[in-house]
């Protein structure tokens, strides 16, 4: 609701390659390792998310319960199974122009960014287990193609479908694929560091300050904050402006309360809306 950050929403884009460069890093450092297994790959995952998303979940239905009507009520209950199936962005988008409630009422909207995570939890591994045997390049070829096809779909999704190419893992593939493939590129220190981390930076806060609820997403517009987001994750290096920005106390104090942030906030100003 603040204008001034219109284009905040960038953030769920910057989140989506931090993710993909996270899990990419864990899985290969593992598979060279020998010590990749799924199933301790799942746990991990499990372990991290739902705790926090379990308590938030138990925490908002008493309110909805005694506040919302029937029809909103019932929006609210299929949500919570999509959530616990994670799921909620296919609710979304199949329900989309059809239920007709507003999102700013809806308590569980923004788990469909998890969604999107986690179908890419379940996929990802098995991909990158079954294109391991090849060589490294061809592995990175496989996810730049992944990420092509992706963001051909996202072009087309948001001039037809825009409300439903939003929430689809297949138009935000190649938002992951970027930090995928981040994840792969290792470069040594290089004097365009500060530069180059810099302009990463720039490219992000451009998008929160110029973009704004007309703008396409997720669509070739969203790769100033996704190609901003690899450069900072490739270049930022002690020393660097960017670096010494982001790990300033009160910053790294915002990363790790982020995710509970992120659960707490829809719910508590939609449920406060209702």
């Amino acid at each position: 609701g603040f204008s001034t950050f219109s284009g905040g929403f960038v953030g769920v884009d910057i989140f989506f390659v931090i993710s993909g460069y996270l899990i990419t890093t864990i899985l290969l450092k593992q598979m060279a390792n020998g010590t990749y297994t799924l199933a301790d790959f799942y746990e991990r995952r499990a372990r991290r998310l739902l705790p926090a998303l379990l308590l938030v979940i138990l925490s908002t239905y008493p309110f909805a319960w005694i506040l919302m009507l029937p029809d909103f009520l019932q929006n609210f209950g299929q949500s919570v199974v999509a959530t616990l199936l994670f799921s909620n962005n296919i609710l979304l988008a199949k329900t989309s122009g059809y239920w007709d409630l507003e999102s700013n009422f809806k308590p569980l909207l923004h788990t469909w960014s998890l969604g999107v995570e986690e179908q890419f939890y379940i996929v990802f591994p098995l991909i990158l287990s079954a294109i391991w045997r090849f060589k490294r390049h061809w592995q990175l070829t496989s996810i730049a193609l992944i990420g092509i096809a992706s963001i051909m779909a996202a072009e087309q999704g948001w001039r037809n479908s825009p409300a439903v190419s939003f929430y689809l893992p297949t138009t935000r593939a190649w938002e992951l694929m970027a930090g995928c493939a981040a994840a792969y590129l290792r470069p040594s220190q290089h004097t365009l560091d500060d530069a180059l981390s810099g302009l990463g930076l720039l490219g992000i806060l451009s998008a929160v300050f110029l973009y704004d609820s007309s703008t396409p997403s997720p669509s070739l517009y969203m790769a100033l904050p996704v190609l901003g987001t690899v450069l900072i994750l490739l270049s930022s290096r002690p020393g660097t402006v960017a670096f010494r920005l982001l790990s300033i106390r009160p910053m790294i104090g915002i990363g790790l309360i982020s995710y509970s942030v992120y659960l707490w906030h829809q719910p508590i100003m939609a449920l406060t809306r209702v």
